[in-house]
This record gives C-alpha cells, sequence and structure tokens, in this order.
C-alpha cells in the first residue's frame, strides 16, 4: 500500500506541475517546459501499475479499480482518493 501512496502523491505533484505548465505556455507564451508533460506520462503509467497491483491485493471491483485510476488524471483528485482508499483497505485488513 504505500507505493500506491507514494505514486498516488507524486501523481498528484507532477499533475498540478503540467497544469502549471500548460497554464503558462498557453497563457502567457512560456515555452522551454515540455519535459514536464513527459515525466507525468511516465509517472502516471507507474501510478496505474500500483494501482493494479493495489487493486489485486484488496479485491477491489473493476469499477472502483477505474475510478482510482481516474483519479490521477484529474488535478487535487489523486490526493483525495489515496486518503479514502488507505482508509478503505485499513479497514478490511484491520491495519
Amino acid at each position: 500500500m504505500l507505493r500506491y501512496r507514494a505514486l498516488a502523491w507524486i501523481t498528484g505533484v507532477w499533475l498540478l506541475l503540467l497544469v502549471a505548465e500548460v497554464v503558462a505556455r498557453y497563457g502567457f507564451d512560456v515555452g522551454g517546459f515540455t519535459w514536464v508533460g513527459v515525466a507525468h506520462g511516465w509517472i502516471y503509467f507507474i501510478y496505474l501499475i500500483m494501482t493494479v497491483d493495489l487493486s489485486i491485493r484488496a479485491r477491489w471491483s473493476i469499477g472502483k479499480l477505474i475510478i482510482t485510476a481516474i483519479a490521477g488524471t484529474i488535478p487535487f483528485l489523486s490526493f483525495y482518493f489515496e486518503h479514502i482508499r488507505t482508509k478503505d483497505v485499513k479497514e478490511q485488513f484491520q491495519l
């Protein structure tokens, strides 16, 4: 679960950086930060792997897995879902 939690936070931070990069590029015509999108893409991919891993171990439904995976694409939502899913898993397994 620690891997999922860490990747949820890292993905959320990089998504916020990506939003700032898009605003800077299209709102203020500032370039040179295209690597942020690439980095976020790779980090999100690792987040997906950790989410699937946790969902298999915790025996989540496919809907719960998909919603949790999508949470990494909406700013601030990965932080919220990390909190909710951690609480659920801790209750489920009495951790």
